[in-house]
């Protein structure tokens, strides 16, 4: 499992996608999947960087494996205890204007993951994924 550990700042999201699309490429991950995970990793991220130390700024690591092409990806940060699992999925069938505002994005995750779990371990905020992809596909 390779690791990243860095600053959760908006700002930072280019060193987290440089480190995740390396990762895949360099496991030929299919673009298709590549673009997924790139997807539900910026809103992971980008979410952690916003809310998870309120008005502070903590730090974020990212772990990423591969086996049998099954790609596990794992967030954590020691912000605020928060499971974004917990919140309802957005009702999609209402129009942009008639839905509430927020949730959308961990909708997105849940979508294009094949699994999403949270759990709170030591004091951090620990959210694991998993894509599986078939090899050159």
């Amino acid at each position: 499992m390779q690791t990243l550990e860095l600053e959760a700042t908006n700002e930072n999201l280019a060193r987290v996608n440089e480190f995740i699309d390396g990762f895949l490429e360099a496991r030929d991950c299919p673009m298709r999947a590549q673009m997924q995970i790139d997807l539900c990793v910026e809103e992971i991220f980008v979410n952690i960087a916003n809310y998870a130390y309120g008005e502070e700024t903590g730090t974020a690591t990212i772990r990423i494996a591969e086996e049998n092409g099954v790609f596990t990806l794992v967030f954590e940060d020691a912000g605020i205890p928060y499971d974004p699992l917990k919140k309802a999925d957005p009702d999609v069938t209402l129009s942009a204007e008639d839905r509430q505002i927020g949730g959308l994005g961990i909708f997105l995750v849940k979508k294009n993951m094949d699994t999403v779990s949270y759990r709170r371990e030591n004091g951090r905020n620990v959210l694991t994924m998993t894509k599986s992809v078939a090899p050159g596909a």
